[in-house]
This record gives C-alpha cells, sequence and structure tokens, in this order.
C-alpha cells in the first residue's frame, strides 16, 4: 500500500493537509482507507467522520462548519464548508512575552543610505509625484526622458521613478478619500528612499500643491520641488522644467553613498498574495520568524490587509501591548464590517479563485495563514493607512487585502523594503522600496524562477525548518537592503504598481 504525504497542523484539527495531490481511490496509510475525491495539493481531507453543523478545526482554529455530514478521507472545501462567525476572546495581552532584544553591538548590520533626518534607506531614486490625475501623463514623460544611458553619469541613482494617481480632483475636500490621499503622497515625498522629490500638479484641482505641502509639513527646497502646469506655460514646457529640475537633482542625490547601519533601520511591509493551502504552513510562518528576529535586532515589521485577519484577530489582540492597541485593532475591524455590508467581497468569505483553487475555502482559513507573517513578538501599535510609523516592533496598518493598495500604504508609513508571500505566484514589485518575493511550494517556485526571490517550500519538502528558513529570509533581507537586486527589479517591476486607497470596496 503505498502512503500519501498529510500534515495534521495541530493535534486537535480533524482535518489534513495534502502536500500531494491525491487520486480519487488512492490508499492513505494514515487513515487507513483510500481518497473518496480528486484532491489537489494544499486542499484539505476530514480525518475523521465531521458531522453536519460541526466546527472544522485548522491548527486548532475554527476556520468553519461542515454543511453536511463528512467521512473521514472526503474532500473538505467550500462545497462542504460554512463560514460561521464564532466569537473569540481578544483577551488583551493574554500571550503577551517580552521580547529579548540584542544589543546594540551585537545587532545586524547592512549597508544603508543615512538622510539627513537620521533615517536610512536602502535604495537611492528622485521621484516625481502627481498631485491629480491630470498631471501623470506629464510625469510619466520626465521619468522617461531618464534612461539608462542618461543616467550612467550616476551610479549611484537607482532611477527616476514617476508615481502617477487617478485621483486628486472630483472628491470632497475634506473628506477622508482626501486627507488618505494627501497621506500617501506626502509618506513617499518623505521616503527614505528617494533622495530627491518633484511634485507636479495641473493648477486648478481640489489637491492643490501648495496646500499639500503646508498640510503634511513638507518643506521645498533643493531635495523637494514643486511644478504646476498652468502656471508654468503646459504640457510640453512642465515636461521640460521638470527634466531640468530633475538634472539639477542628480549630482546630490549621487553624492549619497551607503554605510555601514543597524538592522534596526529596516522597516518591513508584510504582504501576501495569491495564497494557498501551503501559504500557512511554509512562507508565512518563516517570514513570521524573520520578524522575530528582525524586531530582536531593533527593526520595524508592517502587518496590513485588514479583511484578511478577520476571524483571527485574536491571535494579535492577545499580543496587544495594551487594551487601548488591541481596541483599535478591533475597531477598524468594525469599520470594515460596516465599509462591506452586503458586499460579496473577502472581508465577507469569498476569497479570490486563485485562493479557493489553491486551497483556502474562505477568508477565516485565508486569515489563518496570513496572520502568521507577524510572528510572535508584541503588537506595539495601530495605524491608519499611510499614517507615519513611529513605533518599532510589530505594528498593525490599516489597509485592504488589494496588494498594490496595501504596500502602496506601508511605503507611504515608511516601509523601506516588502516582504510578499505567494502561493500562486504573484509577479509584484515597488519602487521606492523594493518587494522580496517568497514562494510557498517549490513546484510553484521551479516553474517561476524568474520572479521569485526565496523558496520556503523547501520546508513543505522537509529539507527545511521553520526556524532554519527564517534565519535564511532575515539574511536575504539585510543582503536585498544592502544594494543586492530582487527579481522584481530585474524585471523593471514597480512603476506602475503605486495605488493609493480609493475608498471603494477593494478589500
Amino acid at each position: 500500500m503505498s502512503t500519501t504525504p498529510l500534515l495534521r497542523l495541530h493535534p486537535r484539527d480533524n482535518v489534513l493537509v495534502t502536500t500531494t495531490a491525491l487520486a480519487l481511490g488512492q490508499p492513505i496509510a494514515e487513515l487507513g482507507l483510500r481518497a473518496r475525491a480528486q484532491v489537489p495539493a494544499g486542499h484539505k481531507i476530514a480525518a475523521c467522520h465531521i458531522a453536519a453543523g460541526a466546527p472544522v478545526k485548522k491548527c486548532d482554529t475554527v476556520i468553519g462548519v461542515a454543511l453536511r455530514d463528512l467521512a473521514p478521507g472526503e474532500h473538505v472545501h467550500s462545497h462542504n464548508l460554512k463560514m460561521a462567525d464564532c466569537h473569540r476572546d481578544p483577551a488583551f495581552g493574554a500571550d503577551l512575552r517580552p521580547v529579548q532584544y540584542l544589543p546594540e553591538d551585537a545587532r545586524a548590520r547592512f549597508q544603508g543610505f543615512v538622510r539627513a533626518d537620521g533615517r536610512v534607506g536602502t535604495r537611492n531614486f528622485i521621484g516625481i509625484l502627481a498631485s491629480v490625475n491630470c498631471s501623470a501623463t506629464v510625469i510619466r514623460h520626465i521619468a522617461a526622458h531618464f534612461t539608462p544611458e542618461r543616467l550612467a553619469a550616476f551610479p549611484r541613482v537607482d532611477g527616476v521613478a514617476a508615481f502617477a494617481q487617478t485621483s486628486g480632483c472630483g472628491m470632497s475636500s475634506p473628506g477622508a478619500h482626501f486627507d488618505l490621499l494627501r497621506r500617501t503622497l506626502a509618506g513617499y515625498a518623505r521616503h527614505p528612499n528617494l533622495a530627491g522629490v518633484l511634485i507636479v500638479g495641473l493648477g486648478c484641482e481640489r489637491n492643490q500643491v501648495d496646500a499639500l505641502i503646508q498640510a503634511q509639513g513638507l518643506r521645498t527646497g533643493q531635495a523637494l520641488r514643486t511644478l504646476v502646469m498652468q502656471e508654468i506655460g503646459g504640457t510640453r514646457a512642465t515636461i521640460e522644467a521638470g527634466i531640468r529640475a530633475v538634472e539639477e537633482m542628480l549630482p546630490e542625490a549621487n553624492a549619497a553613498r551607503r554605510s555601514s547601519v543597524s538592522a534596526s533601520h529596516l522597516c518591513i511591509g508584510l504582504e501576501c498574495g495569491g495564497s494557498d493551502g501551503f501559504s500557512g504552513i511554509s512562507a508565512n510562518p518563516a517570514l513570521g520568524a524573520a520578524m522575530d528576529i528582525l524586531v530582536r535586532h531593533g527593526g520595524t515589521a508592517i502587518l496590513s490587509e485588514t479583511p484578511e485577519i478577520h476571524g483571527v484577530e485574536f491571535m494579535l489582540t492577545r499580543r496587544a501591548i495594551s487594551p487601548a492597541v488591541g481596541q483599535k485593532l478591533l475597531d477598524r475591524l468594525a469599520w470594515w464590517q460596516r465599509y462591506t455590508a452586503g458586499q460579496n467581497v473577502q472581508f465577507n468569505g469569498q476569497v479570490t479563485h486563485g485562493n479557493q483553487a489553491g486551497g483556502l475555502a474562505n477568508i477565516v482559513e485565508k486569515s489563518l495563514g496570513s496572520a502568521m507573517k507577524s510572528g510572535t513578538t508584541p503588537l506595539r501599535a495601530v495605524y491608519e493607512y499611510a499614517e507615519p510609523i513611529t513605533e518599532s516592533g510589530l505594528v498593525f496598518m490599516d489597509s485592504p487585502g488589494y496588494d498594490p493598495v496595501a504596500c502602496t500604504g506601508q511605503i507611504a508609513s515608511g516601509a523601506n523594503l516588502i516582504c510578499f508571500t505567494t502561493g500562486r505566484g504573484s509577479m509584484f514589485g515597488s519602487k521606492p522600496a523594493p518587494t522580496i518575493k517568497l514562494a510557498s511550494n517549490t513546484p510553484m517556485y521551479r516553474r517561476l524562477q524568474e520572479d521569485m526571490d526565496i523558496n520556503c517550500g523547501l520546508i513543505i519538502d522537509g529539507a527545511c525548518s521553520v526556524p532554519e528558513m527564517g534565519q535564511r529570509i532575515f539574511e536575504q533581507i539585510l543582503h536585498h537592503a544592502s544594494g543586492a537586486p530582487t527579481k522584481s527589479e530585474q524585471l523593471g517591476l514597480g512603476d506602475h504598481e503605486f495605488v493609493p486607497w480609493h475608498l471603494g470596496v477593494v478589500g
């Protein structure tokens, strides 16, 4: 009789996860029976009889209830599993454990760009921001002028990046969306990965450039300049003026030098997209292990995607440093409950086609894996989207689960690098903070090696433990933070992934 690799993730679970696809009738030695259906890799089968209405548990967490009686060896997925809201005691601080911080002289180091205000960048771009969609084409033309050939004389400048966006007018001002957009633009304008910034407006938009500068406490000067198209003389004149402005900033940007700095200056945005049934077993917990290491070295980890902690928020509230921090997280979830009422979106249970195909039946099961990216250290603060992060350690930033929107907010909040886990294979990249992509399974990693940086599937293969992979991830973070290009950078990704959150249902 052949044996089939199956994973029981917790002794109290009543489902097993398949590490390889099962054929109908295939012997399952662990259960002493045969598979009752074809089951793709990463999906679940019943480990015992589960009565209709009984809870289904994975990682000792209820992910739903059985819609009918389920026999041992039966495929358990969205066709026979119903999401059920369960009250879970937030137990603020119940799992709080002190962090054993390393002394400063024992902390890891990387080669970063130290800015005048003491913040540290991992890249050295010049950025061009559009205050409104009406100036989006102009800023793209300005950036396109600076080809690799024209930048060859400035080898320490990583590029000139245009951050075009689709809003800035036709909106209520003041208003939540308006304030959110301004926070996002200001977060990029002051980002340590940008040595110089040019903001271009049209002139008649709601989001006036001068008012943006004043409201967000920005200071114009050699490294932060502005242009208004209606004042400069139109499209062609603004493009020419913008090119001159960037040319004047390039020598100073190129004068920046990398130097050895503590890993405490790293601020990592945590993201997952195109998840599968292995994400919560390999890539996400391994990234969590890496973040535990980072926090001990004094760094900061930003967990986001609020809809993707729905149902497992207790995993974070029980590590909150105070009831106020835990309650702020619950308040954001309550806002999402109102915001998505009546909508067929993730927060209300419906995950994407790719998530379903990868073995995730509903949002609670996806959230179970997603929250593991946070590791085990205390939750120190909860922030609004694109709000500047001032705490170190593990923090939470409210955002949708839509990857470009979430990462844009994390970068605006101060992330100088993104770690992105994926099971299906996301082709994401970002500027000015680079993205490291972590594959949850070896077959996908091999198929998409040109896009994937780290193969966490080695955990599923039995070739590496979660703590060992966490250490590998941490070391690779230091490597890329010091300037080594990620796969997404090698492919030139990141020019179109600046997507500030439009307050519409995008969770």
